[in-house]
């Protein structure tokens, strides 16, 4: 059995503003913390940018030539248009066509003409569990096999001039204590 850590309990009104002072300290460290960190990758990330530029720039180079040269041979090289793939040693080089996709622009304006030339094939409607309604009637919903609501009492923990709160289940902290 896991040893348990013995928590201080403050015994005044008092001690447990000290409490949320002693909170918003250490929660002020942290973000420092993770501030420092982030501020780090956030470097690392501009300085690998800096140092990858020349080789995306070459591989941008290469590939170029490399369908000039393709492009220029593509009939020899795909055997008249058999075969797409050009296998070399160092490789494979070569043409594909993209799965087709389709593109939208004013959806309303096309969901209208749809219906206007009778290709409501091309209309999805959507099935889906109002929620929000069952949140209005939870007694009604309840009835209907696999719906539960759920709620929870949280403790929350906000101290002074933080924007972070910090909130835990009240179950969880009850079974901590026993």
């Amino acid at each position: 059995m896991p040893k348990k850590t013995v928590v201080a309990v403050p015994k005044s009104l008092n001690e447990a503003a000290q409490f949320l002072a002693e909170i918003g300290q250490e929660q002020r460290a942290t973000d420092k913390i993770q501030s420092g960190l982030n501020a780090k990758v956030d470097e690392l990330k501009a300085k690998a940018m800096v140092e990858d530029e020349p080789h995306q720039e070459k591989i941008s180079q290469l590939v170029e030539g490399l369908f000039a040269f393709a492009e220029a041979h593509r009939d020899e090289l795909t055997d008249g248009g058999k075969r797409k793939t050009v296998e070399v040693p160092t490789g494979t080089f070569g043409w594909r066509m993209t799965p087709p996709a389709v593109k939208l622009r004013d959806v309303e304006l096309i969901l209208e003409s749809l219906k206007a030339l009778k290709l409501k094939r091309f209309i999805r409607t959507k099935e889906e569990v109002d929620k929000e309604a069952m949140l209005k009637e939870p007694e009604t919903a309840k009835t209907v096999k696999g719906v539960s609501i759920s709620q929870h009492e949280e403790f929350i923990a906000k101290p002074a001039e933080l924007e972070v709160e910090i909130a835990t289940h009240v179950d969880k902290l009850k079974r901590a204590l026993s």
